[in-house]
């Protein structure tokens, strides 16, 4: 797949499935997020790769957060969290590591440097003919999991990225015109 193909045709998948993405295919989704701009090379992500066991840990992230928020929680939404990161067989939180007070490197653009390591995972997963789905919601910003996944104060989780199988169809992409988005100064 040529990169405008692949850059106008990615889509998002909610419907994925087994087996997970194997290591020759992780380590090319990695190489590409590690492409991502990164003024003064600070490298302000991390990844947190959950699978397997793994996804029950987080889904059991997920039940303490809906918890914490409301002790009165019954077994079904409990059950519905910890069933959200098995959506997929692989699950991939991207955290930016933000470092405060940088002269030439504001935090908005460590923030913005992780999610273009997390669009480059996206869009490497889509060139493997993997499907994947960014997903953020609530427990991106919840404290709960932002200490069991041991955030450091400024850090941020710029997205949950879902990998897998593709298991549904593609929908259809909307047609937009690039000129509805751009203002031009001549």
């Amino acid at each position: 797949m040529d990169a405008m193909t692949l850059l106008h045709e990615r889509s998002s998948m909610g419907k994925l499935t087994g087996p997970p993405p194997d290591a020759a295919q992780r380590e090319a989704l990695y190489r590409a997020a590690l492409r991502a701009p990164d003024h003064k090379e600070l490298t302000p992500w991390r990844f947190i790769e959950f699978s397997g066991k793994g996804l029950d840990r987080l889904g059991e992230l997920f039940a303490e957060a809906e918890y914490r928020d409301d002790p009165h929680s019954g077994d079904d939404s409990l059950n519905a969290a910890r069933k959200k990161p098995h959506r997929a067989p692989m699950v991939i939180a991207v955290i930016a590591k933000v470092t405060p007070d940088l002269p030439k490197v504001p935090p908005v653009e460590q923030v913005i440097s992780a999610g273009c390591a997390a669009h480059g995972i996206v869009l490497a997963a889509h060139a493997l003919g993997l499907g994947a789905m960014w997903r953020s919601g609530h427990y991106a910003f919840h404290s709960t999991v932002r200490k069991g996944l041991g955030l450091g104060e400024h850090d941020e989780i710029v997205g949950f990225l879902y990998l897998g199988q593709l298991a549904g169809r593609h929908k259809p992409l909307p047609e937009r015109d690039p000129a509805d988005f751009v203002e031009r100064w001549s």
